[in-house]
């Protein structure tokens, strides 16, 4: 087991989308806990956008089941409702993203041209990399663009908290693929949309696949300074 980060430094340092965890079961007093800490992050005139549901134990394996056999029916998706990416992505953008690929299935053994072996491995995704427990952040329809970076703050601020409980998390938009096998488990009010799904638990330190750390962009590539 990972340790427990002390500072928001390690915590920030050693947040990772972690993508195999161990079936050790997460305590719902820690995440309880997690949640209502994180309902102090900031949102734009304190609107609180963040609508969640937190499902674990037999619901779990449950749903996990549904989604193998889903994953099977309907192998791209459904409908999505939002683009994850925006269509015609540019560089550097595109960059970042082809990278974090190209270095996830190169640790992993996967040629680009095993097409089949990659669908197969981010069906994963669905299966929450095996962890205990599943977070999934709504938001109602009324809201726009800048409710939805509220959202963002809230989940970085959950996703740093776990860490601090010793616990990992990966985010994961792709859920937006199922977001009607999701609705239909889940049966969220009307006016609400599917932003995120996320998976947390302890790491598995044996996977391979959390050898990963991505790469970022130095300082001088997204920052500019003016008068300091």
């Amino acid at each position: 087991m990972r340790s427990k980060a002390s500072t928001v430094t390690e915590a920030v340092d050693t947040r990772m989308s972690v993508r195999g965890f161990t079936d050790q079961p997460v305590d719902g007093a820690v995440i309880r806990r997690v949640l209502e800490k994180a309902a102090r992050s900031p949102s734009g005139g304190n609107v609180q956008p963040w609508q969640l549901y937190v499902v674990g134990g037999d619901d779990l394996k449950a749903f996990k089941e549904l989604m193998a056999t889903r994953v099977q029916e309907a192998p791209k998706g459904e409908d999505p409702e939002y683009n994850v990416y925006p269509q015609g992505l540019k560089a550097p953008y595109r960059d970042y993203r082809f990278q974090v690929g190209e270095d996830m299935y190169g640790l992993l053994g996967i040629p680009r041209e095993d097409k089949a072996a990659r669908m197969g491995w981010f069906a994963r995704n669905y299966q929450f990399f095996g962890a205990p427990l599943a977070l999934f952040c709504y938001v109602d329809r009324q809201m726009g663009p800048p409710q939805w970076s509220d959202l963002g703050m809230f989940l970085q601020t959950v996703m740093l908290l776990l860490r601090e409980e010793g616990l990992d998390s990966c985010a994961q938009e792709c859920w937006s693929l199922y977001h009607q096998t999701l609705k239909e488990f889940l049966d969220p009010q009307e006016d609400l949309m599917l932003f995120t799904g996320m998976s947390i638990g302890y790491m598995d330190e044996d996977d391979p696949v959390n050898q990963l750390r991505t790469r970022r962009a130095s300082l001088d590539e997204f920052a500019r300074f003016r008068g300091i």
